[in-house]
């Protein structure tokens, strides 16, 4: 089985997979590779050394496992500067901002806290291809770099990181957000000290939950996946808007002042049409995957903006963000990219410009939130299947058959799954009955025809 997943190399911290060793070991042969190319081979011949950031989030096994990613760096020639408890994006601008070859975040994102992971940046603070992983995970059983002596690399503190960060994030507002009371859920996770001093800087009143990590308690009952606790207390204390970031901040969902959540869909769909109306939005085109709900679709067709749609992951958004130069593109999930002003998904980013249209236009969430209207989505999960015939002809015609009669009102999508033996039929509907009655009977043909 591969070691990379689609977001880094993922799993049980000090489990059978994720120890000290590998990460060692993983961070030596980050160094081969990344080490390599034109401009890493010219700062060695000028008798430089390659140099990398780390930044983790609070787990308490981030400790170990940064320590093991810094001593294989260093022991291959690399200066670290170690950041220290940071967001993901946060990691993947400094890469940018300070020219370093590489970097290295230790995070499982919004997996429960015995979890971890090794996600790694290039030069510029994007994410691998899958070329390049693929290399580094071969060049774990070859040659290491050994220098001696001066040449070993040095590991430092990063002291100005978090610094640095906070300011390049107000310095991409168009607009401060004075006036407005906002409610940051922090998922006891990396933005817990970045996100408040960034909303506060910027001129909002602040109520922090969820920013009292332990080591622990990240994504334990708050943050994005758990918008309960955040959608209390904005009605409770009567608050605008409620921004809920993940364990290592690279997403962004909100609530408005009653507490009806705002997804990532709409916070695209708002996003996506302030940039068009200021110029800001790249051929007037907006990247979202497959699984975008269809309510997007006809909101963004009624303002005149294209949808391109990639496969599920982010990082499918990416690449195609990359290639054509599009500034705007994300996930249902919360996963927004801005490319203007970052390398991957932000979402104390996101947040902020959520706030700043609201003080730009003087309208409430709901009010923005309400150019897209969301359609029902019903999801079916059908297991016990050959996922790998997803496209037998009887399945194909089904489907088919349903397009027809949904017409411009609904939308058909079955995927197999990349970890289990299941497939996911979804159907969305001008109403949730009809969304139900398409996908059900979906199902069956499903496993009818697939059956093992």
């Amino acid at each position: 089985m591969a070691l990379f997943g689609t977001d880094g190399v993922r799993g049980l911290a000090n489990g059978e997979t994720l120890t000290a060793g590998l990460a060692l070991t993983l961070a030596q042969a980050t160094a081969v590779v990344l080490g390599q190319g034109r401009i890493a081979e010219a700062r060695k011949a000028a008798g430089k050394r390659l140099t990398a950031v780390v930044a983790r989030d609070p787990r308490i096994s981030g400790h170990f496992l940064s320590a093991a990613v810094e001593a294989g760096l260093a022991s291959s020639g690399v200066d670290v500067l170690d950041a220290g408890t940071l967001p993901t994006p946060a990691a993947a601008f400094l890469i940018s901002d300070i020219d370093a070859d590489f970097g290295v975040m230790i995070s499982a994102s919004h997996n429960p806290a015995p979890d971890n992971g090794i996600k790694i940046f290039a030069r510029g603070g994007v994410k691998l291809p899958d070329v390049v992983e693929q290399r580094i995970e071969e060049a774990m059983a070859g040659p290491k770099l050994e220098p001696t002596g001066a040449e070993v690399g040095r590991v430092s503190r990063f002291s100005d990181a978090e610094d640095r960060y906070v300011l390049h994030l107000l310095g991409s507002l168009p607009h401060r957000l004075d006036g407005l009371h906002v409610v940051l859920d922090c998922a006891n996770g990396a933005a817990s000290g970045a996100s408040p001093e960034a909303f506060r800087t910027a001129g909002a009143k602040v109520t922090v939950i969820g920013a009292d990590p332990d080591g622990i308690n990240i994504n334990d009952g708050v943050g994005s996946t758990h918008l309960d606790k955040l959608a209390a207390e904005v009605v409770r204390v009567g608050a605008d808007v409620g921004i809920a970031h993940d364990g290592d901040a690279d997403r962004c969902l909100a609530v408005d002042a009653d507490g009806n959540v705002v997804d990532g869909d709409q916070i695209m769909a708002i996003l996506a049409v302030s940039m068009k109306q200021r110029g800001k939005l790249k051929d007037d085109t907006l990247v979202a995957t497959v699984m975008s709900n269809l309510g997007l679709h006809v909101a963004m067709r009624e303002h005149g903006i294209t949808v391109r749609q990639t496969a599920v992951g982010d990082r499918y958004v990416l690449e195609d963000m990359n290639a054509n130069g599009f500034s705007l593109g994300g996930e249902q999930s919360g996963h927004v990219i801005m490319s203007d002003f970052a390398t991957t998904g932000d979402g104390v980013l996101t947040g902020l410009h959520i706030v700043a249209e609201m003080a730009r236009t003087k309208k409430t969430l709901a009010e923005l939130a309400s150019v897209m209207t969301v359609y029902p989505q019903v999801l079916v999960n059908v297991k016990g299947v050959d996922k790998n015939r997803v496209d037998d002809e009887s399945v194909i015609a089904a489907v088919r058959d349903c397009e027809e009669v949904l017409g411009d009102t609904g939308r058909v999508l079955l995927r197999a799954s990349g970890t289990e033996p299941l497939v996911r039929v979804m159907v969305e509907a001008a109403d949730a009955e009809t969304a139900r009655l398409h996908a059900d009977k979906l199902a069956v043909v499903v496993k009818e025809r697939l059956a093992l």
